[in-house]
C-alpha cells in the first residue's frame, strides 16, 4: 500500500500538479497554474469586512474577533474563498524602519490560518489603514513608495512559505482622500500605477514561493471605468501571474447611500423607486468592459467588494419590495460576474447593512440574499 501511494504521487508531481523549479525538486505548494487557471477555481467569495483593518484594533468597529468557527461557518454557507482587509500602519513600532509589530503580524497569520484550514482560497492586503495611500501626488509618490515596500516586504517574508491558495493584493481604493472623482488628475493615476509596481517588486524581491505566487493589483479606485482607461498592468518577472482588482456598487443610490434621496428598489420588475441608471444594462456593460480589456487577454480580474445596504429601517410592503430587490441585485450581479469571467467578492461588514451571516451565533441572517450569490458558484461545497 505506501509503494502504490508513492507511485501515485510521484505520478502527480510530475503531470504539472505543482511547480517545478529548474534543477530543483517539485513543490506542491505553488502549482504550475496560470492566475486565470487559479482564479477558475476560486469560486465565489466573502469580505470579512470592518474587522482586521478596523484601526483602533480588531474588535474596534465592532465585530468579534475573527474565529476557526466563523470561516467553518462561511464555507458551510457556500463561500470558497475569502477576502481579509487588513491595517498595517498603525501597528507600526519603529516609524524609521516602518517595523510591524510581532504579535499584530502573528494574529493576522493566525487568521489566515483559519482561512485555508477550511479550504478557502485566501486574499490578504493593505486596506484604507488610516488612509496614507490616498495622497497620490509626485510629492508624495518617494516617501509612499518607500513605506509601501517595507511593508509589504515584512508580509511576504513572513508568509513566504505559505501555498498558493494564499494571494496577496497590494491596496484598496487608493485615491486622494476625501476627493472620489472618477476622473482623477493623470499625475494621480500614474503615482497610483507606481504603487502597483513597488508591491510587485517588494514581494518577488523576497524570493521562495513568494516569486511565483499570484498577486493582485488595483485600478485607481478601483474604478471599473478608470481600469479601462488608464491602468497600467506592472512589470512582473513571474509569467502570467497577476490578477486586476475593481469594485462594484453601482448604482450608488441603491447599493451604498445612505443618506436620503436614496433608492429602495433596483431592476426588471421593481414597482417603482429605482434610480434612473445602473440597472441590469449597466451590469452587463460594465463587466463587459472588464472582460474586453482583461478577462478576454486572459488577465483575470478579482471583483474585492459588491453588495448592496439592507435598508432594515424601512416598514411593511416598502421593505418587502425593498427585500426582493436586493436578492435580485445580489442574483444579477453575482451571475454576470461569474458570466464575464470575474472572481466576485461580496462586501460583509458584519453590522445590519451589509452582514450574511451573525459573527456571534454564525447563523445566516439573510438566506435569501446568500442563496442568490452562492447559487453561482460553480466549485459551492
Amino acid at each position: 500500500m505506501k509503494k502504490c501511494l508513492v507511485i501515485i504521487v510521484f505520478a502527480w508531481l510530475s503531470c504539472g500538479g505543482c511547480n517545478k523549479e529548474k534543477g530543483g525538486t517539485p513543490d506542491p505548494g505553488m502549482r504550475e497554474i496560470t492566475s486565470c487557471e487559479l482564479a477558475a477555481l476560486m469560486g465565489v467569495g466573502w469580505n470579512v469586512g470592518n474587522t482586521l483593518e478596523a484601526t483602533g484594533g480588531e474588535t474596534s468597529w465592532g465585530n468579534p474577533k475573527i474565529t476557526n468557527e466563523l470561516f467553518r461557518a462561511v464555507r458551510a454557507a457556500g463561500f470558497t474563498a475569502v477576502r481579509i482587509p487588513v491595517s498595517w500602519s498603525v501597528h507600526i513600532t519603529d516609524q524609521k524602519t516602518y517595523k510591524i509589530d510581532n504579535a499584530w503580524m502573528q494574529r493576522v497569520g493566525q487568521v489566515v490560518n483559519y482561512a485555508l484550514d477550511n479550504n478557502l482560497y485566501t486574499i490578504i492586503n493593505i486596506h484604507w489603514d488610516g488612509g496614507w495611500m490616498n495622497e497620490p501626488t509626485p510629492a508624495r509618490q518617494k516617501a509612499v513608495n518607500e513605506k509601501l515596500s517595507a511593508i509589504w516586504t515584512q508580509i511576504a517574508n513572513y508568509f513566504k512559505a505559505y501555498d498558493d491558495r494564499l494571494l496577496f493584493a497590494g491596496s484598496n481604493e487608493v485615491h486622494m482622500e476625501n476627493d472620489w472623482s472618477s476622473q482623477p488628475p493623470k499625475e494621480y493615476i500614474a503615482v497610483q500605477n507606481s504603487f502597483n509596481q513597488t508591491f510587485v517588486n517588494a514581494v518577488r524581491a523576497t524570493g521562495g514561493r513568494n516569486a511565483k505566487r499570484h498577486l493582485i493589483v488595483q485600478s485607481y479606485l478601483t474604478n471599473i471605468e478608470l481600469a479601462c482607461t488608464s491602468f497600467q498592468m506592472p512589470q512582473d518577472p513571474a509569467t502570467d501571474r497577476l490578477m486586476v482588482e475593481v469594485h462594484y456598487y453601482d448604482p450608488y443610490e441603491f447599493a451604498l447611500k445612505e443618506d436620503e434621496p436614496y433608492n429602495t428598489q433596483w431592476g426588471a420588475g421593481s414597482t417603482g423607486d429605482v434610480s434612473g441608471w445602473g440597472q441590469e444594462n449597466w451590469v452587463d456593460s460594465s463587466f463587459g468592459k472588464m472582460k474586453q480589456h482583461f478577462t478576454s487577454k486572459k488577465i483575470p480580474v478579482i471583483l474585492g467588494e459588491y453588495g448592496a445596504i439592507y435598508r432594515s429601517y424601512l416598514q411593511g410592503e416598502r421593505l418587502t419590495q425593498h427585500a426582493a430587490s436586493r436578492v435580485r441585485y445580489l442574483d444579477y450581479v453575482t451571475r454576470a460576474a461569474i458570466n464575464y469571467g470575474m472572481v466576485p467578492f461580496y462586501w460583509d461588514n458584519g453590522a445590519t447593512d451589509f452582514r450574511l451571516i451573525d459573527r456571534n451565533s454564525y447563523q445566516i441572517v439573510h438566506p435569501q440574499a446568500l442563496e442568490a450569490i452562492v447559487k453561482h458558484n460553480p466549485h459551492r461545497p
